[in-house]
């Protein structure tokens, strides 16, 4: 049972339990590990930069919003293994005119994909409405008290990242080996309701709560399996899903594929993700997961 079974922000709505929301990924970044970052670095003219980042993400965000996307999530961060860190500086340049953009275009709630408080502040000033924070409140401490200064919805995901039990192959892309876990799901939910506390003491109240497990963050191969089919009792702390295997490495080594080959995975990953309790899927082929989320739906719900 859920502690809330409606999340109301903005203009929004969103209704646990009567269908499965779908959160397009827009990366604002050089190195995405799926391949589609947005960001083009040109060194003789910074302006023109900015100018193409504004026009390719606006026809982006015009397909997804055209295909049925409930949430656009802008991030300028790449988190694959392996991936730099980003400067402060740097982030907000690329995020923030994206999200004022955008927002301004479409009635899509933005999401932010940051971990630092200073990018979320500007980002909901900006626009955007939602937090997804990757590190679940753990990377930054003025976090929680900015995301319950705005009254901004939250996104808590599960993460034990570490670069020294990263792999990386040329044609796979990054996955995590030798992760430490004395009980997988019993740590992951140890951990969430970690971030949870986190939180509650800056004031975020459950309704503004979505727990994501972290699928592809600091787990392995079969981790990441066994998580799709344990999410049942990761929603069963009380607070709905967000779901995010799209493209990942657990499917491209499963199937020994790059992360451009890697839809049908993705979609077997989120009919299964769906059946176990989803709420929010997020996915870079939003026109084709539209359709085996609403035929999922039509199945399940």
């Amino acid at each position: 049972m859920l502690h809330s079974k409606r999340l109301n922000f903005g203009n929004h709505v969103f209704d646990w339990g009567k269908k499965t929301y779908l959160m397009g990924v827009l990366n604002v970044t050089p190195d995405s590990f799926s391949g589609d970052g947005l960001y083009h670095p040109d060194d003789q003219n910074p302006e023109v930069d900015i100018t193409r980042l504004i026009g390719e993400s606006l026809a982006q965000a015009k397909e997804f919003v055209a295909a049925g996307v409930d949430i656009l999530d802008i991030g300028g961060e790449s988190t694959r293994p392996g991936a730099e860190i980003v400067d402060l500086d740097t982030e907000l340049k690329r995020v923030i005119p994206v999200v004022n953009t955008l927002s301004r275009e479409f009635d899509v709630p933005i999401s932010i994909d940051t971990y630092k408080h200073p990018v979320a502040q500007a980002a909901l000033e900006a626009g955007a409405e939602m937090v997804n924070d990757v590190w679940g409140l753990n990377a930054d401490p003025e976090m929680a008290l900015t995301i319950a200064k705005y009254g901004a919805p939250i996104i808590l995901m599960h993460n034990r990242s570490s670069w020294a039990h990263a792999d990386i192959k040329e044609s796979l892309g990054g996955r995590y080996i030798g992760i430490p876990y004395d009980d997988l799901i019993e740590d992951i939910k140890h951990d969430l309701l970690g971030s949870i506390d986190l939180a509650h003491s800056a004031g975020i109240t459950d309704d503004m709560i979505i727990l994501d497990p972290g699928i592809g963050f600091g787990k392995s191969v079969e981790q990441n399996l066994d998580l799709v089919n344990s999410l049942p009792s990761i929603r069963g702390l009380g607070y709905p899903i967000l779901f995010g295997p799209s493209r990942k490495s657990f499917i491209g080594y499963t199937l020994d594929k790059p992360p451009d080959q890697r839809l049908a995975g993705t979609a077997a990953a989120v009919a299964v993700g769906i059946v176990r309790g989803a709420d929010i899927i997020r996915i870079h082929d939003v026109e084709f997961m539209q359709q085996v989320a609403q035929m999922t739906d039509a199945i399940v719900r």
